[in-house]
């Protein structure tokens, strides 16, 4: 399906120099701050008082979050758990208060608003569960980059593998670094929302590389820059389809789904653009200065066993 159709191919891999230069600045940028200033971790990493409440009737979150943020708790993460009724208060440490003395606060707080509040459950994360969602998060990202340089591999060839993984870690330290740098909330949302933009952006990149490969079918005496630039603009009509409304229900999120789902649509808005980004003036560049050929993708057809030597 295409909306349109370039007739002429974009010059794409004339520019290629030029983007990745900006893609180093900005990946070295990213490095940095994590370096510096590292992610602003929310409760699931560094430990804290999670709160279960119930109301008689459907409450206003905002309300709740300016009643836990009176107490000195401004982070605290305040979202729907279950039912509209009920809400899931998660606040970060504090030094010398007790878990049992935050809830007895926030619960008196609360019911200056509405006498119905109830506390269901009072919860302490500690940080060493914390720890080890870090890790656990920290080797999933290891094992999924893995498997995606198997796959590329065995389905393209090595470069494109090599080409692919560094176009994701890219996009992976960008939105990490976006994050460090104006100190977002780092949870396990928005690790969600990596993990998925890793898939998300492999997707886009194995698109591109089927089209170059059977580039190289098609186009036997053009260059391997005429075949790149001719494959991106080839699949420009199926990319903005594709990420247009991809883009479209993420923005939705965005504006409309709340404090629990804005860091985690943000990642996600941050890594659709820079996953187009990367497979296009990234992995693509990458796999030409790989010196990728026709031999690498295409078998030389056998000759008949009554062929004339």
């Amino acid at each position: 399906m295409e909306f349109f159709r370039i007739r002429r191919d974009i010059p794409f891999m004339r520019y290629a120099l030029i983007f990745n230069v900006i893609s180093a600045i900005t990946f070295l940028v990213a490095v940095g701050s994590l370096a510096i200033r590292g992610l602003n971790f929310g409760v699931d990493f560094t430990g804290g008082t999670v709160m279960e409440v119930s109301y008689a009737q459907a409450p206003d979150l905002n309300k709740i979050r300016e009643a836990v943020g009176k107490l000195g708790f401004y982070d605290a993460a305040v979202q729907n758990f279950g039912t509209s009724r009920d809400v899931l208060i998660r606040m970060p440490v504090k030094p010398g208060i007790t878990s049992a003395k935050v809830s007895e606060m926030v619960h008196q707080e609360l019911r200056k608003d509405d006498q119905s509040v109830q506390v269901r459950r009072v919860e302490f994360v500690g940080p060493q569960v914390g720890k080890e969602l870090f890790e656990n998060g920290a080797l999933a990202l290891l094992f999924v980059s893995l498997g995606i340089v198997a796959y590329l591999a065995l389905r393209f060839e090595w470069k494109f593998g090599v080409a692919a993984i560094i176009a994701n870690l890219h996009d992976v330290v960008i939105i990490l670094g976006c994050f460090s740098l104006f100190q977002w909330e780092f949870s396990l949302t928005v690790l969600a929302a990596v993990l998925a933009i890793l898939g998300y952006s492999v997707n886009e990149s194995v698109v591109v590389f089927d089209r170059i490969r059977e580039n190289f079918r098609k186009m036997r005496k053009a260059s391997v820059t005429t075949v790149i630039d001719n494959a991106i603009t080839r699949t420009m009509s199926r990319t903005i389809i594709t990420h247009g409304c991809t883009q479209l229900m993420v923005t939705s999120m965005l504006f409309f789904g709340g404090e629990s789902l804005h860091y985690f649509a943000l990642a996600l808005t941050i890594g659709i653009l820079f996953g187009i980004y990367s497979s296009v003036l990234v992995a693509s560049p990458i796999v030409m200065w790989l010196r990728v050929s026709r031999e690498d993708l295409v078998k030389p057809e056998k000759r008949g066993v009554g062929a004339a030597v």
